[in-house]
């Protein structure tokens, strides 16, 4: 597998952005300089994170989730470390 990342990446099942394989590696996310760790998705070309807002939940039982704009920068957390 490469080190490129996708543009997007989303971390539920149901997405089509979803790649459980690039998960298992492990992605961090810098926005606006600031790593994040409770990103449920990115899109790097848009410029938005999507984060849950707190313990809110909708009537389905997901998360709800606040979209919050600016600079997006993944990395691989597994390349970072060695």
């Amino acid at each position: 597998m490469s080190d490129s990342l996708p543009d997007r990446l989303s971390t539920n099942p149901k997405s089509p952005y979803y790649d459980e394989e690039l998960l298992k590696r492990g992605i961090g996310i810098r926005f606006k300089g600031v790593e994040k760790t409770n990103v449920d998705e990115y899109c790097i070309s848009e410029g938005w994170i999507r984060v849950a807002a707190g313990n809110a939940r909708d009537r389905f039982g997901n998360p709800l989730t606040i979209l919050l704009k600016g600079p997006v920068e993944p990395f691989l957390r597994d390349s970072q470390e060695g």
